[in-house]
Order: structure tokens, then sequence, then C-alpha cells
């Protein structure tokens, strides 16, 4: 509960119900499916594929989830 109030919702401004529960649910699969986690070595909690290193020489992009609060880096495709 405070990583979701620290992370999102003490930096946006919530409008209406129907905003809440759209950033919630994308929180929610954000925080189970790609957010690094210490104590799981830096592996979100449904995450099961191995850890693959980004090289140096590999271009990277930026997703931004959470209506651009959070930014996620993968390498570009």
């Amino acid at each position: 509960m405070r990583t979701l109030r620290h992370e999102l919702l003490d930096r946006t401004i919530i409008w209406n119900e129907h905003q809440l529960q759209q950033l919630l649910d994308e929180y929610v699969e954000h925080y189970n499916n790609r957010r690094p986690h210490r104590g799981l070595h830096q592996r979100a909690p449904n995450d099961t594929a191995d850890v693959t290193p980004i090289g140096t020489d590999q271009p990277i992009q930026r997703h931004t989830n959470c209506a651009g609060l959070i930014n996620e880096y993968r390498t570009a495709a």
C-alpha cells in the first residue's frame, strides 16, 4: 500500500472513480509483472523468465505507464 501511494497516488490528481480504477488496474499490472523487487533479485513477482542483461550496443526505448508517471526501459526491437 505504501508503494502504491508513494509511486502513484501522491503524484496524481484524481478526478473521478473511473480514472482512479483505470490507474489502479494499470499500476497493479505493472507492479506484479514488470516492476523490479529487491527481495526477488530485481524480478517482478509474476516473472518466471531469466533476466537478460542489456548490452551497451543495444538501443533502448522508454515506455510510459500510469499516465506517464512510471517509465519502463526495454531494448528496441
